[in-house]
């Protein structure tokens, strides 16, 4: 009979493992007049708008979106990363408290644990060098290296293809976006859970069918360990009840 313990948890990073000072906007607004978008008015209000919503999502895709041409999408992208890159420079790059740990707690008790981005590789690079991460998992993933970003499910398929997971009914997903939940339900991952430590509340995740909404990583691990009938680390939050 397999084993249908959880064996992979899918977690996103700016905003669910990673704090990163709310950089994606201050890099967008330097792509956005880089892009000819109007620096005042409603046009720049609904473009910003645009990308709170859409958090978690391939930036070249979101781009797309609101420029309508492939070319100024590119250009666009390419300012996008360019400022993001710079303004780690400025800002503290913090894990969110406690996912270290989290992490190394999944991953002690046998869990596998994939990182995703609606990064481009290079800035997903950036962040986890600029964290000193770049061991911390069994696997990190890029829009580009699975085919396309959330909302599609191709990063947590591509990262249960890689680890050679069994089925999806073995795979847990985290995420603080609407496009993290949709991502994870598209996959068929058992668990889809969405935290508060990032962009969307806790209405939003759970309209978006979060299956679980939990106050950070630490609590997810939490979750983990009760689905799993195995040894885990029981000094994260024992007494602390999840949602």
């Amino acid at each position: 009979m397999p084993d249908k313990n959880i064996a992979l948890a899918v977690l996103d990073m700016a905003g669910t493992t990673v704090a990163d000072g709310g950089l994606v906007l201050r890099a967008f607004d330097v792509a956005a007049t880089s892009a000819g978008i109007e620096t005042e008015g409603p046009h720049r209000d609904q473009a910003r708008q645009y990308v709170l919503d859409t958090m978690g999502q391939s930036k070249i895709a979101v781009f797309r979106a609101l420029l309508g041409d492939e070319d100024r999408a590119q250009a666009a992208n390419r300012a996008f990363e360019t400022a993001y890159d710079a303004l780690i420079d400025e800002v503290e790059i913090t894990p969110i408290p406690g996912a270290a740990e989290a992490i190394a707690a999944l991953r002690d008790a046998g869990v596998k644990v994939a990182l995703t981005t609606g990064f481009s590789r290079t800035t997903q690079d950036r962040l986890l060098n600029a964290l000193g991460w770049t061991e911390i998992t069994d696997l990190t993933l890029a829009p580009s290296d699975a085919g396309r970003g959330r909302p599609y499910p191709d990063m947590v398929l591509t990262a249960l293809l890689r680890l050679d997971i069994d089925a999806v009914d073995q795979v847990a997903v985290l995420g603080d976006t609407t496009s993290d939940i949709a991502s994870g339900l598209a996959a068929g991952a058992r668990i889809v859970a969405g935290t508060l430590t990032g962009a969307h509340d806790e209405e939003q995740l759970r309209a978006a069918g979060a299956t679980h909404v939990v106050a950070s990583v630490t609590e997810f691990a939490e979750l983990i360990r009760d689905e799993n009938p195995r040894p885990f680390d029981s000094t994260l939050h024992p007494n602390r009840k999840l949602q």
